[in-house]
This record gives C-alpha cells, sequence and structure tokens, in this order.
C-alpha cells in the first residue's frame, strides 16, 4: 500500500472556537498537531504518497506539513475551494493525485491506536472499512458486520460505527453519477457524501470490514479534544 488520502477539508464548526484560526486537524493533541499522528504511522507501514483534501484556512497545511519529507513522505494538497466537497466529492477531487492501486482513507479528525498493517492492502470487493463500537454520541452506530467481515446496512448484526478509515478501490466512485442525488452533485466540482456509493457497494456484497476493539476517538468537540489530549500527555520524568 503507496497511497493514502486525508480528509481535511471540514469547516470544524463544532470544535469553535478553536477552529476559527486552525483547521481542526491542525490543533495540537499530545504535543503535536492531530494530523500528524496519522502521517507517522503513514510512514511507519510503508506509505510513502499522502494527499491531503483542504479547504478551510487550506494556506496552513502546506505551512504547517510542508512535503512530508520530514517523515519521508510525499505530501500533495487537493484543494476544494471554500466549501467542502463532501467525502465522496472529495474522494472524487483527489483521485487524479492517487495511484491505480487501493488506498488508505482516514479522516483527519480522528484518533486511534489501530494498527493500519492489520488493513488488507487489496481488499475482497470495493472496500474494507476500520469499524468500532459505538460511541456515547452515536450509539444507532452506522453498518453491521456480519462474521464472515461482509459489511451490511442493516440490524441484521450489531451494528458498529464506521471509524472514519478504510482501504478503497477507485472503482466504488464508478459511475458515481447514477447513485448520488445530493444537491452538490450537479456542481463544478461535485459536492456530496460517500455513503450512498457504500451503501451501493453493501448491497452486492462488495464492502467488508474489520472491528477494531481497541481506542478511537472522534475528535469533533473542544471537550473530546481536551478529554484525548489528557490521555496522551506523557508524563514528564521528575
Amino acid at each position: 500500500m503507496r497511497h493514502a488520502l486525508i480528509f481535511a477539508a471540514g469547516l470544524g464548526e463544532r470544535m469553535r472556537p478553536l477552529t476559527n484560526r486552525t483547521p481542526k486537524p491542525l490543533l495540537p493533541v499530545g504535543g503535536k498537531p492531530l494530523i500528524e499522528w496519522h502521517l507517522e504511522k503513514l510512514a511507519s507501514i510503508g506509505v510513502r504518497y499522502v494527499v491531503i483534501n483542504t479547504s478551510h484556512l487550506a494556506e496552513q497545511f502546506p505551512d504547517a506539513l510542508g512535503d512530508g519529507s520530514r517523515w519521508g513522505l510525499r505530501i500533495r494538497y487537493a484543494y476544494e475551494g471554500p466549501t467542502p466537497l463532501e467525502t465522496g466529492g472529495g474522494m472524487l477531487n483527489a483521485l487524479n493525485l492517487l495511484g491505480p492501486e487501493p488506498f488508505l482513507v482516514i479522516s483527519g479528525d480522528v484518533w486511534t491506536d489501530a494498527d493500519f498493517r492489520s488493513l488488507p492492502a487489496e481488499p475482497a470487493g470495493l472496500g474494507h472499512l476500520l469499524m468500532v463500537d459505538n460511541p456515547a454520541h452515536h450509539p444507532g452506530g452506522d453498518f453491521s458486520l456480519d462474521a464472515t467481515g461482509v459489511l451490511h446496512d442493516d440490524h441484521a448484526w450489531p451494528r458498529l460505527t464506521y471509524s472514519g478509515i478504510g482501504i478503497f478501490r477507485r472503482e466504488l466512485l464508478h459511475d458515481w453519477h447514477a447513485v448520488v442525488a445530493d444537491a452538490g452533485a450537479a456542481e463544478t466540482p461535485p459536492r456530496f457524501k460517500l455513503r450512498p456509493l457504500l451503501e451501493r457497494a453493501m448491497s452486492r456484497a462488495q464492502l467488508h470490514g474489520s472491528h477494531h476493539r481497541g481506542n478511537w476517538t472522534d475528535v469533533g468537540t473542544p471537550q473530546r479534544l481536551a478529554e484525548l489530549d489528557e490521555r496522551l500527555k506523557v508524563p514528564r520524568p521528575r
């Protein structure tokens, strides 16, 4: 697995006022920007090319991260314009910067201790999602995972929450016009959510997943950011 895409274009509205001047993925947690935790892990598993989607305060990302050489990475930035393109539109916008192989996708506003090497470099279908236990703020979960590792959009099995981390084939976006009904899909560039494409893949048993039972945080509010920062603080030697 050589390529990864980090979603970092969100407006961070729930994180205000912290995000009025700083994009959420660049907020410090555990002594460094949240996005750096991802970059370090990506470098450690052999990823070499990282695309970062940007929109809100986009100019701060290259200023803070540069070309990625300090981590042994090559970073390229996919600017979405002043209005974020949502997850589907953002992935489509970045596709020409990603190689033909399956690529790793990470939401820039999550933190996890999951080992990315546990994800399949070649997913069995169109994608493989890392699922986690439902957090208190999302008790209903997103999808259910059966005993064979296939994902479903029903309640036949206990529902889990999509972590925002997964492996995808570019074919997931094939013929996206036929599936997406978002109003922004007709705009240039298109703006739409990824979920309808995930639902289509699930209906064809082409989306698999695995259950991570370790630590994971959706860093969506100042309180959750502060709680994560406290957990990640390294005790100072006496």
